[in-house]
């Protein structure tokens, strides 16, 4: 699934590890999911909406 996440984050000035912190996951899972090897979660995409002030089909786009 492709996704907004690197941008919004640089938009920010956020490191991966401080979009983790502010969405309790680890650094990893942020790299994973910004490179498209993993998908996260819906309350996991859900936090991540809410941090970026986006609705969840803003940040993440359907590939089908």
């Amino acid at each position: 699934m492709r996704n907004h996440i690197t941008a919004r984050r640089a938009e920010r000035g956020w490191t991966q590890a401080d979009l983790a912190q502010r969405a309790g996951v680890s650094r990893q899972t942020i790299n994973a999911i910004e490179t498209g090897k993993f998908d996260p979660s819906l309350p996991l995409a859900f936090r991540l909406a809410r941090l970026f002030e986006q609705r969840i089909e803003e940040l993440f786009l359907d590939e089908q």
